[in-house]
């Protein structure tokens, strides 16, 4: 999961990143609302944390000016402004959801979770596809009910695919998935991940289109 952090306390910027990084997240974080703009005008995310009270103006705006767009990404207000009408204001200018400071990381991580999946349309928490089973909430993986272990980033591949099951997904997204933008990205480093995945899940899991990308294969062959 991918996520945009609009932060201007570099401290709690940098806790964020580990924090929900210990979940599978890979977070990019900007301090602004023009760094917002910018970020989100250049990339996707799967999720965007905002604080409201930002150096050159309101969070509120840069939601607006999301949502008058048609970005649906997700979006959850992360503030120290937690009376009752900031969060009706917040949630009516188009929030997904609203969490005051100080919060637990926790819960932070399974409200993202939570929005995330509602805006795959997905109900379960756990995504189900030809016998394998992703929890993330808890990072396992299970196989035909048996557990299997897979790095983070194994796990944040397998994600991204399972998010979209049966639909490619080019090597460049699942980079965007794996890495922020202050990270190398070596030139393999996907292909090793999926070998890497189809040697615990089972080589026929994942199939590869040349020069397209990844999906989950349908069903088995």
């Amino acid at each position: 999961m991918r996520i945009l952090v609009v932060e201007d306390d570099p401290v709690l910027s940098d806790g964020l990143k580990v924090g929900l990084g210990l979940y599978g997240a890979t977070l990019d974080i900007v301090a602004s609302c023009a760094d917002g703009h910018a970020a989100l005008a250049a990339d996707e995310f799967d999720a965007l944390v905002l604080d409201l009270m930002l150096p050159d103006g309101s969070g509120l705006d840069l939601l607006a000016a999301l949502r008058s767009r048609g970005d649906r990404t997700p979006v959850l207000l992360l503030t120290a402004l937690d009376e009752v009408a900031d969060r009706i204001k917040g949630l009516d200018a188009g929030a997904d959801d609203y969490l005051g400071k100080p919060f637990d990381l926790e819960e932070l991580a399974a409200r993202v979770r939570a929005i995330g999946r509602r805006n795959e349309g997905r109900a379960s928490p756990q995504a189900s596809y030809n016998g394998v089973t992703l929890n993330p909430a808890r990072l396992t993986v299970t196989v035909s009910g048996t557990c299997i272990g897979l790095s983070r980033r194994e796990f944040a591949v397998l994600a991204a695919l399972m998010d979209r099951p049966g639909t490619v997904v080019s090597k460049s997204d699942l980079e965007a998935k794996l890495y922020g933008w202050q990270e190398e990205v070596e030139s393999n480093t996907v292909e090793v991940h999926v070998h890497k995945l189809r040697t615990k899940i089972g080589r026929t899991k994942i199939e590869t289109l040349r020069g397209i990308g990844y999906r989950m294969r349908l069903a088995a062959p």
